[in-house]
């Protein structure tokens, strides 16, 4: 099936219509002004400053959100997104006064908000104050990163590590640093932006293989690495849209085999995977030594935020004192790398939220596909997806679950594929079987209402077709 392009099935006028519906409704540029309309009457006051009209009004780029908002509504679907939360989220969270059910956070261990987690960083708040007001180059290095970074190394079971300010600029800034215009990055299909900005950022080429198809990755290494210096194989060990894992040996193999660098990225895999959290090396029984470069983040199970690169001294040593990314932003806040810290070390001492997280996992999965719902290839650990096939769809079944008290995002074109559209189920470990059950329940009862309505993207293309639909 071809993808489409939010409505990009509508016919011209049809999609004229839409835009001019946004217009109406107050969403298009306003007309400028007259800016000589009122002259001042004395001959010696300066002329008037011309108005300059808004440059970013007529972005093409913006055309595709006019159109899929145009179409939400006209189907009076409401925007899920930016939803205010008012209090700390985890298994629950508060939006508008009301206590719902909450499947859209990150906090996979339920350590946001742990007493020892947030005495550390009231501790590092005294202590150090809010911000350490430099690059760790020059005066921003405190102590406090040093036990970050040799804690991230010994519980991951590599040499050292190193801190940076964002999870996202981790990964651009490293490999774009670390690849140049004679290499060669190759990437999973569905691998973060982050990796794709990076890739781009270096000038090396870039290709990717079809999502964890190491048979096409092997064909690609064959056919492109003799032709370029050095060779980078980027993946993630749990990808954050399917829930699902690459074979490390394999990739560990193809490695060896020519000579290339190989780059995982643990963002949602860190404390999820492995009977103790480790990771993709745990789980697998790998020696972590074997990966040449590990990524991570601190946001997700380490209730902060961040990202580290974690590998041998020598790399560490390189990015420390040559990485743009590093050496020209400020250093990581005390109190995120104190909560961190301590999120590491309750980690380290209770494996059994492991345990509850991995247990929680499978029963949404179990029932969901007994329920006849899509979870794609979820391995059933934190993140598992429950394909609609529709983004006006996906995006109405999470307002729809709202109402019923469950919070749940959906992922929609261009994130996903249109066919590939679906609801996003981040599980915690503080999740309560009924919990699971009463959202599972709500998820099918829902889809199988909007299906059957035929509510979604054809729906609006054929009213908006209609004269009287606005």
């Amino acid at each position: 099936m071809p993808r489409r392009r939010g409505l990009d099935t509508l016919s011209k006028e049809a999609k004229d219509a839409l835009l001019g519906s946004l217009r109406g409704n107050g969403h298009g540029a306003p007309e400028p002004a007259d800016s000589t309309a009122d002259v001042a009457s004395d001959p010696r006051a300066p002329g008037p400053t011309p108005r300059r009209r808004d440059p970013f009004t007529d972005l093409p780029e913006l055309s595709d959100i006019r159109r899929q908002k145009a179409a939400a509504d006209l189907l009076g679907v409401a925007n899920p997104f930016f939803r205010v939360h008012e209090a700390r989220a985890g298994a629950t969270t508060s939006i508008d006064g009301r206590v719902h059910v909450n499947f859209a956070s990150y906090d996979y261990l339920g350590l946001n908000g742990h007493p020892a987690v947030a005495a550390a960083a009231r501790a590092a708040i005294e202590r150090y104050g809010t911000t350490v007001s430099a690059s760790r180059l020059v005066a921003g290095e405190r102590p406090i990163h040093r036990d970050l970074e040799r804690k991230l190394a010994e519980f991951l079971g590599t040499e050292h590590a190193l801190a940076f300010v964002s999870g996202h600029a981790t990964n651009v800034g490293v490999i774009g640093h670390l690849m140049r215009p004679q290499d060669l990055v190759l990437h999973d299909a569905l691998s973060h932006n982050s990796v794709l900005v990076g890739a781009k950022l270096s000038g090396a080429a870039r290709q990717h293989f079809p999502h964890n198809d190491l048979d096409a990755l092997d064909g690609l290494l064959s056919a492109r690495r003799h032709g370029h210096e050095r060779c980078l194989i980027a993946v993630e060990s749990l990808y954050s849209m399917d829930g699902d894992h690459p074979d490390l040996a394999r990739l560990i193999q193809l490695r060896d085999r020519y000579d290339a660098w190989l780059m995982v990225d643990e963002a949602h895999s860190l404390g999820v995977l492995g009977a103790t959290g480790r990771g993709l090396a745990e789980e697998h029984g790998i020696d972590p030594s074997a990966v040449d470069i590990w990524m991570g983040t601190l946001s997700k199970t380490l209730a902060s935020c961040g990202g580290y690169i974690a590998g041998s001294s020598a790399l560490i040593d390189y990015l420390k004192f040559s990485a743009p990314g590093f050496i020209y932003s400020v250093g990581i806040p005390a109190p995120v790398a104190a909560a961190a810290i301590a999120a590491l070390d309750v980690l380290a001492a209770e494996p059994e939220r492991v345990t509850k997280l991995r247990a929680n996992g499978r029963q949404f999965v179990d029932l969901a596909r007994a329920s006849g719902l899509d979870t794609g290839t979820s391995a059933g650990f934190a993140v598992v997806p429950v394909i609609v096939g529709d983004s006006l769809r996906a995006v109405q079944l999470s307002n729809r679950l709202l109402e019923r008290g469950v919070n749940v995002l959906p992922i929609v074109h261009p994130a996903v594929p249109e066919r590939a559209a679906r609801l996003r189920f981040f599980i915690t470990a503080d999740h309560e079987p009924d919990q699971i059950r009463t959202a599972v329940d709500a998820v099918a009862e829902g889809l199988t209402r909007l299906t059957q309505s035929g509510f979604g993207i054809r729906m609006a293309a054929a009213r908006a077709n209609q004269p009287n639909s606005f």
